[in-house]
């Protein structure tokens, strides 16, 4: 690969981190006619820095819930750091982040979030 495809390429990701590798490969094929397949961007990604993460999932907070959480939130924002400790978090939500398309992954490099 060029030097002017890897600029292409890592201008891409940088513009968008949330493009598939296939996406990306296509992206390419328009812009500046280089033909590659999706392994081989991964490829050129992996070897500048960039590795695919899952992207963080966030659950949706239905207006309900909104409103019950509010006064929570009122009554807790001047807890310190040590009140906090003692809080037992609990996640039982039940959902995947992976998608056979790829399109939730991340393209980041290291450091970055």
């Amino acid at each position: 690969m060029t030097g002017r495809g890897q600029r292409m390429l890592k201008g891409t990701v940088r513009r968008s981190h949330q493009l598939s590798a296939e996406s990306i490969a296509k992206d390419l094929q328009t812009w500046c006619g280089l033909q590659m397949s999706p392994t081989t961007v991964c490829r050129e990604l992996h070897g500048m820095g960039f590795h695919g993460r899952a992207a963080a999932s966030k659950p949706y907070i239905t207006k309900c819930n909104a409103k019950r959480g509010m006064p929570w939130c009122k009554a807790h924002r001047h807890w310190t750091l040590e009140q906090w400790r003692f809080v037992q978090w609990r996640d039982q939500s039940c959902f995947s982040v992976w998608q056979s398309d790829g399109c939730l992954l991340n393209w980041l490099l290291p450091g970055e979030q």
